[in-house]
């Protein structure tokens, strides 16, 4: 197998000369739902070993430390950025007054579809929780309007993304000292109890007002350096078998995209296939992609970086800034490729810049 993240490579060859979107943003809001991928400071004074709000995390950030799991922006700031919003959507625990009118972070480190995820870690905020807190938002937005009417026409009109799933098989499913999941169901029927329950939470979403709604997939767990080393790399050069069982959970997910489009009126889900964007084609020259920038832990929050330690100093040639996360390079390319497709698997039925135009 071909070296993943190759392609993000080209896609910043490809796009980096162009400018992030200025002016007037395409969406009014943005609504962000997620793990510590897109997490930008929920988790920061949660009682969990799961954050980032220490060195050398946020090194490359204008503000510095923050609490992104990666060395500068992740994914969900190169969407506002591309979406022309003027400063960053704000995390769920610093949002104030009207600036939740433009949107609202809820992601948080190690949560999942299902509430027992990533529990070994401490708190966190799983799919169920963030949901509650949305709906804490959206009456927040009732009051200001002073109706529901003038609200609901507001969240129709906001761009809602959501990775989650990635923990569900990292502190979960691979976890069984933790969890008894893989000891009661197979990998597929894991797959399927999986995408139900995701489906009833993308239909809550839906129910609270989201019409526009981007959902990313699983990408290529086998392939991160952290499970390379627990687990041990097969011919191709990552861990098939976890590979294989994010497929199965990826191909259920973009049936369900079908279902929810056919049968919610007036719903506009997308799939983000993070595998095509991630994977295939000859490997990046000068770039390291089965390894970490920064200096990782071994013990308590292991595979993310030690505290205080110096990483890499040439960040912009690492995939990964810790043994789990993209470092801001790879966050940007999938940011990109995410909104405007590179190739027709990278997106379905439509891109993020098309869904946004509906």
């Amino acid at each position: 197998m071909s070296l993943i993240w190759f392609i993000l490579i080209i896609l910043i060859l490809i796009v980096s000369s162009k400018p992030m979107v200025k002016g007037e943003s395409l969406v009014p809001c943005y609504f962000i739902f997620g793990d510590s991928v897109v997490d930008n400071g929920n988790n920061n004074n949660l009682t969990t070993t799961a954050k980032a709000n220490y060195p050398p995390y946020g090194i490359d950030f204008p503000t510095g430390v923050n609490g992104r799991f990666t060395n500068g922006r992740n994914k969900a700031d190169f969407f506002a950025e591309l979406l022309g919003f003027d400063s960053f959507i704000p995390p769920f625990v610093c949002a104030r007054g009207k600036e939740i009118l433009k949107g609202v972070n809820y992601a948080s480190g190690v949560a999942g579809i299902r509430d027992e995820t990533g529990y070994q870690w401490g708190d966190r905020w799983s799919m169920n929780r963030q949901l509650q807190n949305h709906l804490f938002t959206v009456s927040r937005i009732i009051s200001i309007f002073g109706n529901v009417t003038s609200a609901k026409d507001l969240l129709s009109k906001c761009l809602y993304t959501v990775d989650m799933g990635n923990n569900d098989y990292l502190n979960n499913y691979l976890q069984p000292q933790f969890y008894p999941t893989s000891l009661l169901y197979t990998p597929n029927q894991f797959a399927t109890i999986l995408v139900q329950q995701f489906s009833q939470q993308l239909k809550t979403l839906y129910s609270y007002g989201a019409r526009k709604v981007s959902v990313s997939n699983i990408g290529l767990l086998g392939c991160l350096p952290e499970e390379m080393e627990v687990f041990g790399r097969n011919a191709s050069g990552c861990v098939d078998f976890i590979n294989n069982y994010v497929k199965l959970f990826n191909d259920k997910l973009k049936l369900l995209i079908d279902d929810l489009n056919t049968n919610l009126p007036n719903a506009r889900f997308i799939y983000i296939n993070q595998t095509s964007i991630s994977s295939g084609g000859p490997s990046p020259v000068g770039f390291t992609v089965d390894s970490s920038c920064c200096i990782t832990s071994d013990t308590i929050a292991k595979g993310q970086c030690r505290k205080g330690e110096v990483p890499c100093s040439n960040r912009n040639q690492y995939i990964f800034f810790d043994n789990f996360h993209p470092a801001e390079i790879a966050n940007m390319a999938t940011a990109r490729r995410s909104f405007t497709a590179l190739l027709p698997s990278d997106a379905y039925p439509m891109d993020i810049s098309q869904l946004v135009q509906t």
